[in-house]
């Protein structure tokens, strides 16, 4: 097969940090506030943009309480686990690597004692329906990792006693949430919408503000952790007012990269140009003679990460091991041109591909990848077959 002769205008796939908006240059943070301390009336007021532009664009309820927290996404699951988990038993859906991390830490670090786990391996979900209404539930809703999403939000009961908490990192600005059905939601910048890593997002249902004021875990919280002062919730951290030193320059970013979706025609635009990325990859997938989706079924087929499986029965009969070289080496093909960079699948994975496909990349990159895949995968194949012979 020929090396292909197009290439991406932006090669950037990786599923975090992504890419940028198109478009982008230094020059978008020209306006930072650098130097200012994030206290002080013009930084602050910043601040409190991108929490009002997250919560304009996304539709998140007025009731809702959003803020700004350290540690990205990571940062803000474990602000919610170690702050309001254990008043109640708690079930953990998990079918990827960072549901699983948290799973982990609800069991071995945490230590709760009434913990149900519902786990399915790479490319399927567990049973949703098995998650009890009267307990607290723990889940991602788009597994980065594994390229599987939860199909919809049926199964979390409108009536439930428990809280919802949510890692939607790789999902926001990708699908329209069903917030009132979510109590805890967390997510970054770094993901659909672009933006630069190390800040998280949180936000709050009523139910779980109440939750914060009434429950105290019977452990130490570390202070970027704590969301309450004196019983009552910290309203500061909601309107801006950060538990830690932000970096005001990704603060920046993430407002020009809320600027740039609010210009696209907000929410509706976002989902619409992951579907379109999506739909190219699915296309390629329809006649490719040697890849598939992870994701067992179209229904929970990630729209943001699609993580790819080489069905090849030459591939299929490696060893694991050898499997991981020979991806690797296609990696190397196709970013050794310039065609695409950070595409090999999630070191927990089987061996395969990841290409985010989130809203900030353009569907004609994806288009032109593609081809590059064939080739890079030809050309591996080819080789070893030749040594081997």
């Amino acid at each position: 097969m020929q090396k292909p002769s197009r290439k991406p205008v932006n090669p950037c796939f990786s599923s975090g940090p992504c890419a940028k908006r198109p478009g982008w240059s230094l020059e978008a943070l020209s306006g930072a506030f650098l130097g200012r301390s994030h206290r002080a009336s013009a930084p602050k007021a910043r601040l409190k943009e991108v929490i009002d532009l997250h919560k304009s664009l996304l539709g998140i309820p007025a009731d809702y309480r959003v803020g700004i927290v350290p540690a990205s996404d990571t940062g803000a699951v474990e602000m919610a686990l170690w702050s309001m988990l254990g008043a109640r038993g708690v079930d953990v859906l998990a079918w990827e690597s960072f549901s699983e991390e948290w799973l982990k830490d609800i069991t071995n670090q945490l230590k709760l004692p009434d913990v149900r786990t519902f786990t399915a391996p790479y490319g399927g979900i567990p049973d949703l329906s098995q998650a009890d209404p009267a307990r607290d539930i723990v889940f991602v809703w788009n597994g980065t990792t594994s390229g599987v999403r939860v199909p919809d939000a049926d199964w979390i009961s409108d009536k439930r006693e428990g809280l919802t908490i949510c890692d939607a990192t790789s999902a926001v600005f990708a699908y329209d949430l069903p917030w009132k059905k979510l109590d805890v939601v967390t997510w970054s910048w770094q993901k659909v919408l672009g933006g630069e890593a190390a800040h998280g997002m949180i936000a709050l249902s009523p139910r779980a503000v109440k939750r914060l004021e009434t429950y105290v875990p019977p452990r130490p919280l570390p202070k970027i952790f704590r969301m309450t002062s004196k019983g009552k919730i910290s309203e500061g951290i909601f309107t801006g007012d950060t538990i830690n030193t932000p970096s005001m320059l990704a603060v920046e970013d993430c407002v020009d990269a809320l600027r740039w979706v609010e210009r696209l025609g907000g929410l509706r635009a976002t989902i619409a140009r992951s579907a379109a990325n999506l739909a190219a990859v699915e296309q390629w997938v329809a006649q490719s003679g040697w890849a598939d989706f992870l994701a067992e079924k179209a229904d929970i087929r990630s729209a943001t990460s699609v993580c790819l499986k080489v069905t090849d029965s030459w591939f299929v009969s490696q060893s694991i091991e050898k499997q991981s070289a020979l991806i690797n080496e296609l990696c190397k093909l196709v970013e050794k041109d310039g065609a695409g960079y950070d595409i090999k699948s999630y070191r927990d994975a089987p061996p395969g591909l990841r290409i985010w496909c989130g809203a900030t990349v353009e569907a004609e990159d994806i288009e032109a990848l593609l081809p590059w895949l064939d080739w890079a995968y030809e050309s591996v194949k080819n080789t070893d077959q030749s040594k081997a012979a």
